[in-house]
């Protein structure tokens, strides 16, 4: 789906589920990263994230829209627009949009992880963040530990 396709779903949903025109963009955001979708206050624009749609389809993707739609038409109105806000959560029941976006596959792991091993009885401990080989020492034995190359 690209940005056009995307924008058409996004103005049928409106007129389905709202009886309202979507008179601004739709676009997918590629650095979107840790939400499904996001509605932006001062350009009235919606932007999406890719991996939803890739992971999940159509059904996830219209769930989301629907939410992005919800904060779209509210806050053209006027009224309660936020999460917290009662018309907010009475019409994102009432046109059966996701409250939450399912939680994308993480890839593993992405942080630097150090391997350090004591010269002594060569236990290996990983660890997020550098050590200072001067300062510490094993915990099991006392001996001297130095940082192993992966």
């Amino acid at each position: 789906m690209n940005n056009g396709q995307l924008q058409e779903l996004t103005e049928k949903v409106s007129l389905e589920s709202f009886k309202k025109p979507f008179l601004h963009q739709a676009v997918f955001n590629y650095r979107l990263k840790t939400t499904g979708g996001r509605y932006l206050l001062q350009s009235h624009n919606i932007e999406i994230n890719p991996k939803h749609y890739t992971h999940f389809g159509d059904k996830e993707l219209i769930g989301i829209l629907k939410h992005e739609l919800c904060h779209y038409h509210l806050h053209i109105e006027g009224r309660g627009y936020k999460h917290k806000d009662r018309e907010f959560k009475e019409l994102l029941l009432n046109v059966g949009g996701a409250r939450h976006c399912s939680t994308l596959p993480s890839d593993g792991d992405t942080r630097l992880k150090l391997l350090y091993e004591c010269l002594e009885c060569q236990t290996q401990f990983s660890r997020q963040r550098r050590i200072n080989l001067e300062k510490y020492v094993c915990g099991k034995c006392k001996g001297k530990l130095k940082k192993v190359e992966k």
